[in-house]
């Protein structure tokens, strides 16, 4: 059996003076920002708010100044992504793009797409969206049946995506396609590719949540002509590069600090005399903790170029089981206490309503136990 090892990483002491800087940045730049907003955390899109932090060289700091980028570690941009997280900032707008879309335009087109493309994003002007999920396919991303097909002018491409975040907002899309039939191996035959929202052909459909809020959609591909460049690396590699896109979205922060808002709230509100509040939001700063030090662990290893999707797996299982628990201490704690309105109840009906995602987002919690599982040679 393997053994899976997280060594927790260290911030540097520019690390440090960076954090003073993005705090300042946000005093200034959310100083009226309304707890009733914080706590969508990184689910609040403000297209203002991405330019200036692309001002800022927030955005893409890791990539190569070729491509726009700034070049500095993976330890710095983790420094500025926890502070924007701590405060509910509206950051997701360009948190797809910069997270991995932008990072697999630079590995799979560095010669076509990424020089036209990827300097927008880190400057905070284009935005996108992820085409993998399908209806009847659930979890199981090999099962896909939309598909894209060679045409002497291009690749024309029918079918549906479902549950696309920002999809009726976003400039582009990449989207995992069935380019052959499945064989035995049925992780073959799928391709990624760009695709321009703006193409003729598509159709998105709003998805209201439970909240009543519209983030997710249906997006419904008639044929849709989309360009031989728009081709991510070679076709029938999909899979292969789908699996490093998912390792990208898996190993961030945001994967246990989506409930912070509701802590703050809870903290701010303890009774220092009341023993429960002590105990209970002690055991759940206790576990921040720990999470942190995971997440710091799996942000080190990107820092010294390893493969984290493993780490960043079990990072963001044990970190949802955090959220989601949440909003059950807050009502135990709080429930009948909380003041109508108040920022408390806000926080609290909020996220008592968006935390059943949590585990469904970046890959459910039956999908990451297996990668776990596999990884360590459980199964």
């Amino acid at each position: 059996m393997q053994v899976l090892n997280i060594n927790p990483g260290e911030l540097p002491p520019a690390c440090e003076a960076l954090r003073a800087e993005v705090r300042e940045f946000i005093a200034e730049h959310l100083a009226d920002y309304p707890v009733s907003k914080r706590v969508r955390n990184w689910q609040g899109f403000s297209p203002e708010f991405s330019r200036k932090l692309g001002e800022r060289g927030w955005i893409g700091m890791t990539w190569p100044k070729a491509f726009g980028g700034h070049e500095r570690s993976s330890l710095e941009r983790y420094v500025v992504i926890e502070e924007l997280l701590a405060a509910g900032a509206p950051v997701a707008a360009h948190w797809t793009a910069d997270r991995q879309s932008g990072p697999l335009l630079m590995r799979l087109s560095p010669d076509v797409l990424a020089p036209r493309i990827v300097p927008r994003i880190a400057r905070g002007e284009a935005f996108f969206c992820i085409g993998m999920s399908e209806p009847d396919s659930g979890s199981d991303l090999a099962s896909i049946r939309s598909r894209a097909t060679l045409a002497a002018n291009g690749w024309v491409v029918n079918g549906r995506k479902v549950w696309t975040s920002g999809a009726h907002r976003c400039h582009y899309m990449i989207a995992l396609l069935r380019t052959s039939d499945r064989g035995e191996n049925r992780h073959a035959g799928m391709s990624q590719f760009l695709i321009d929202m703006k193409s003729p052909g598509i159709t998105v459909r709003p998805i209201v949540n439970q909240l009543g809020e519209h983030d997710f959609n249906e997006v419904t591909f008639d044929d849709v002509l989309v360009p031989h460049e728009n081709l991510l690396g070679k076709e029938g590699e999909g899979w292969r590069n789908v699996g490093t896109e998912l390792a990208f979205e898996r190993s961030g922060p945001e994967r246990y600090l989506s409930s912070t808002q509701l802590l703050l709230e809870m903290l701010a509100a303890a009774d220092p005399a009341n023993p429960r509040h002590a105990v209970e939001l002690g055991r759940v700063v206790a576990q921040y903790g720990s999470l942190r030090e995971m997440s710091l662990g799996v942000a080190a290893m990107l820092a010294r170029g390893e493969n984290p999707a493993l780490a960043a797996a079990a990072v963001k299982d044990q970190g949802a089981l955090v959220e989601q628990k949440m909003p059950e201490i807050a009502h135990d704690l709080f429930g009948g206490l909380a003041e109508p309105g108040s920022t408390l109840a806000q926080a609290m009906a909020y996220t008592t309503l968006a935390v059943p995602s949590f585990s469904l987002r970046g890959g459910t919690r039956e999908i990451l136990r297996g990668i776990i599982a596999k990884g360590m040679d459980l199964r």
